[in-house]
């Protein structure tokens, strides 16, 4: 399912009606991105905010609701079934008297807003869009085009990946050359609020864009696709030039205004094709009534340029990275000010290395691309019987935890039978770890999440004979094996006076960022007994992170020395250059050396902070190269166990 949100209060003061129908516009525009069909399939939550006892704003709030609720959604074809309101955005109060000077009457009252939530069924992930402009990697053998994106591979496997050939921008614009600055972020600058402000005028337009989009995703068409939005086509050209870690050449129109061109925020996208697929493209344009506002404005360049041009005239000349630490500047001081300083520093860095060569994974061994079929009863009628069946894997689970589902598709994937065990299931002694080859322990928010809540689902089990007694028995099996995933690997960890062959573990703590970090970093697989990373040294794998205590503690210096080189480290998270790492956000907690990832020494055990199961499908990624198939390389994990057990 997608979501988008819309929103453009400030519009408000302009007119309300045409705020309300922009947010509604806006969602539209960006849930776009998305491969969902028919624009009936999407539903709007509507969060209305006003003070409508104020003079004027009953009114307003009255032409926004109509606007939405009687005219623009009954005409998309849309229904807003759900949403909530606010009705007292508004506040008064008397300022203390100065001297002889009595106090004044002061109110502020919010301009009427609304909020729309926007969502859908998605029918293939796969195709979704991204602001992410593309071209050809560096790859051996093959001429170098240019820098290397920050987030495409320069090289997978030294094989050419999906060649993609001279491309151009294109400017859908829904506004139809009304370039209307009323509202705008460029008027709010220079303290005025304009005129007239953008409107959805048509629709039938926006039902049409919709439909052409949704139609030219689902033929492969559009490499890139950016909504524009707040800011307006400076904004939506820049944001899509970082993304991509790529220079862009912006020409603007002999005889259009500068101003009212780039900072306009009328509705409409910015969309990347081949240049191969430009008459294909602009005929499907064409036919769905956007020939007249249809307009090529740019290409990429090699040059880590960014450039607006007119008439052949340059407007702007500016270094990329040069901007890019511009446009994150008040970011990085909100989070300086937030998070730990140096960490916030650290990742500011990180925007403007030119070094920096994004992610570039590697892949040591073949991935299996065959897709299991669904089990079927019979397939898993014994727990222990092997050749074709399916041996039960215990997905366990405490309060709070919320990575269940994925750890069983990739078991079940891996052609395991998965099986739902909450701790209250082995407490109450309803089941026994006697049943399982394999535990797997998820990861979430066990606890609330409070500090530690991993170590407080350890002593629920070390505190409780009946529990300990289950979960010692099933660790000192030698035909069994245990994986530990982010909050379960700190409840593993914790585990190490019952689990043989782990007394070098950690513990882990919070992050040095002292914040929770959702991330998509890199680790790098390390040679180690671990059953599950078998055949998998030397890979480094882009991975998902979601945790808020993943620093390794080691009770001092020697400890973490006898660690490191143990032979028992399974992973560490790296830099862009493949070299274990400490630098934040590529180690997003700080962990010493980049550890992440640790086993026992018979390798039946393995904890590790990074989540596997979240991505061991290609299209679950946050960005994957286009060549790998439907299994990411993480499905060798779960196989590994699968075929330990045979």
């Amino acid at each position: 399912e997608a979501m988008a949100m819309g929103e453009r209060t400030p519009v408000a003061i302009n007119d309300a009606a045409a705020s309300a129908r922009l947010a509604v516009g806006e969602a539209l525009t960006n849930l776009a991105a998305a491969q969902i069909g028919d624009l009936g399939q999407v539903n709007l939550s509507a969060n209305w905010m006003a003070a409508p006892a104020i003079a004027g704003d009953g009114a307003d709030l009255y032409a926004a609701v109509s606007a939405v609720g009687l005219d623009l959604c009954p005409a998309l074809g849309i229904t807003i079934p759900v949403g909530k309101d606010s009705m007292s955005m508004s506040t008064a109060w008397k300022e203390p008297a100065v001297g002889n000077r009595e106090g004044l009457h002061k109110r502020i009252t919010a301009p009427t807003s609304l909020i729309i939530s926007a969502f859908a069924p998605v029918a293939d992930i796969r195709l979704t869009l991204t602001p992410q402009l593309r071209y050809d990697p560096v790859v051996a053998g093959v001429a170098d085009p240019g820098p290397t994106s920050a987030s495409q591979p320069s090289t997978l496997n030294s094989q050419p990946a999906d060649l993609i050939g001279d491309t151009v921008l294109l400017l859908i614009d829904l506004g139809r050359g009304k370039n209307r600055l009323g509202g705008s972020i460029l008027a709010q600058v220079v303290s005025q609020m304009g005129e007239a402000p953008p409107d959805v005028d048509s629709a039938h337009d926006l039902k049409q864009f919709w439909n052409v989009i949704q139609l030219l995703g689902r033929d492969g068409k559009l490499l890139a696709y950016h909504d524009r939005s707040d800011g307006g086509l400076l904004a939506t050209v820049a944001e899509m030039a970082f993304a991509g870690h790529t220079g862009l050449d912006l020409e603007i129109l002999s005889g259009y205004n500068v101003d009212s061109t780039l900072f306009n925020e009328e509705l409409g996208a910015v969309i990347q094709i081949r240049t191969a697929d430009l008459d294909s493209v602009s005929l499907t344009l064409r036919q769905h009534g956007f020939k007249a506002c249809t307009t090529r404005i740019g290409t990429l360049n090699r040059e880590n340029r960014f450039r607006i041009k007119r008439g052949g005239n340059i407007l702007l000349d500016e270094d990329l990275f040069a901007l890019r630490a511009v446009w994150s500047d008040v970011t990085h001081r909100m989070a300086a000010l937030r998070d730990h300083p140096a960490c916030a520093d650290s990742e500011h860095q990180l925007r403007q290395d030119r070094t920096n060569p994004g992610i570039t994974p590697v892949v040591t061994f073949e991935v299996e691309r065959v897709v299991p079929k669904a089990p079927s009863d019979s397939s898993v009628s014994s727990v222990f019987s092997v050749g074709h069946s399916r041996p039960s894997v215990a997905i366990l689970r405490e309060q709070g935890v919320n990575g269940e589902v994925e750890m069983a598709a990739a078991f079940t994937r891996a052609g395991f039978r998965a099986v739902d065990v909450h701790m209250t299931d082995i407490l109450s002694g309803r089941v026994s770890l006697k049943d399982f080859r394999g535990l797997a322990a998820c990861g979430g928010f066990s606890y609330g999440d409070v500090l530690g809540a991993g170590e407080g689902w350890a002593k629920s089990i070390l505190f409780n004979a009946h529990a300990r007694a289950e979960f010692a028995a099933f660790f000192a099996r030698e035909d069994t094996f245990a994986l530990g995933v982010c909050n379960g690997c700190q409840m593993l960890s914790n585990l190490k006076s019952i689990i043989p062959g782990s007394d070098h573990w950690p513990r882990f703590v919070q992050n040095q960022s002292e914040r929770y970090e959702s991330r998509y970093v890199s680790v790098k697989i390390e040679p180690s007994p671990s059953i599950l990373f078998a055949g998998m040294t030397g890979s480094v794998l882009p991975i998902a992170v979601a945790h808020g205590e993943g620093f390794t503690e080691f009770a001092d210096t020697a400890a973490l020395a006898h660690c490191a080189t143990s032979g028992l480290v399974a992973a560490r998270y790296v830099d862009n250059h493949h070299q274990p790492t400490e630098l934040y956000p590529l180690n997003p907690n700080g962990s010493p050396q980049g550890l992440t990832a640790l086993t026992t020494t018979t390798g039946r055990v393995t904890i590790m902070m990074p989540h596997p199961e979240r991505v061991h499908r290609s299209a679950c990624m946050s960005w994957a190269p286009k060549t790998w198939g439907e299994d990411s390389p993480w499905m060798k994990l779960f196989r590994n166990a699968r075929a330990w057990l045979r």
